[in-house]
């Protein structure tokens, strides 16, 4: 199942009112008007597709009988989720892809074939990058997705709030001298000093493994650790991207991304491999 999500902070407020709700015996038929709203105001509230507002949200937890830390810790949620995230002052607007599910991720699993992840790009790899497609980019509009991407990497050497990436990679991706050979050789020195980190794995699919169940594309698993948030699995193709919720889905996902880990290098012997091709560009 695919479609447009909220913020994982929304979902995880949208499930906690829902289950309140429910724990308290009244039907979304019954809350609704007793806290004067519609039925379909509130169900896209308790589905992350519309944001509430504290008053509101006092209401419901008066109405559902809560009371005490409960309702204390539920108010700050609702704050919380208010906040403006920080990729908007730069440009990204409220449904932001993919960036706004790995700011609440622990864990990111990723698979890609045919360049470098963005979690390891530098920032003139990543310019190559955006400007060797087809869409149009002012250039302010380039600068902030360069400096959205460099804030992301942030996390990999956070000691609060940490990322974990495990990421495989395509030995074509580390061929194919995006930029140029200085801006690749740059590029591969910062995959080996990234790879050092004890928040990063990475590992090099050779380029001739063998069929495989994921030939016909990349993709990433995001876990959410202490947050209580289903895996989600991520999509992006020539033509866009698309966010897999599915439980089955997600979990074909992950089978997929251990099939492909136990069919690439050793981390030692990515890591080995990353010195000869740099070496020889």
């Amino acid at each position: 199942m695919t479609h447009r999500v909220g913020t994982v902070r929304q979902r995880i407020l949208g499930r906690r009112l829902r289950r309140m709700r429910e724990q308290a015996g009244l039907s979304i038929e019954v809350a609704a008007p007793a806290l004067d709203c519609s039925v379909s105001k509130l169900t896209r509230i308790e589905g992350a597709r519309q944001g509430i507002d504290p008053h509101l949200a006092r209401s419901m937890l008066d109405l559902y009988g809560v009371g005490g830390d409960r309702w204390t810790e539920t108010v700050e949620m609702v704050r919380e989720a208010r906040k403006r995230p920080w990729w908007k002052q730069y440009g990204l607007g409220d449904d932001s892809g993919y960036v706004q599910f790995e700011t609440d991720a622990a864990l990111v699993q990723d698979f890609v074939p045919g360049y470098v992840p963005g979690l390891l790009q530098t920032r003139e790899y990543a310019r190559a990058m955006f400007t060797s497609g087809v869409v149009e980019r002012s250039a302010e509009r380039l600068e902030a997705q360069l400096e959205v991407r460099m804030i992301r990497q942030r996390r990999l050497t956070d000691t609060e709030n940490p990322l974990r990436l495990v990421a495989v990679v395509g030995e074509a991706a580390l061929r194919n001298p995006i930029g140029g050979a200085d801006v690749m050789r740059a590029q591969l020195a910062h995959i080996a000093e990234a790879a050092a980190l004890p928040t990063v794995t990475v590992q090099v699919l050779p380029a001739h493994p063998g069929p495989h169940g994921s030939l016909a594309s990349g993709f990433t698993v995001l876990s959410f650790g202490e947050l209580d948030e289903p895996d989600l699995a991520y999509v992006e193709h020539a033509l866009g991207a698309a966010h897999i919720e599915g439980e089955q889905e997600v979990l074909l996902a992950r089978k997929k991304f251990d099939q492909l880990r136990t069919m690439a290098m050793r981390p030692a012997d990515s890591l080995a491999l990353l010195h000869e091709i740099a070496a020889a560009i």
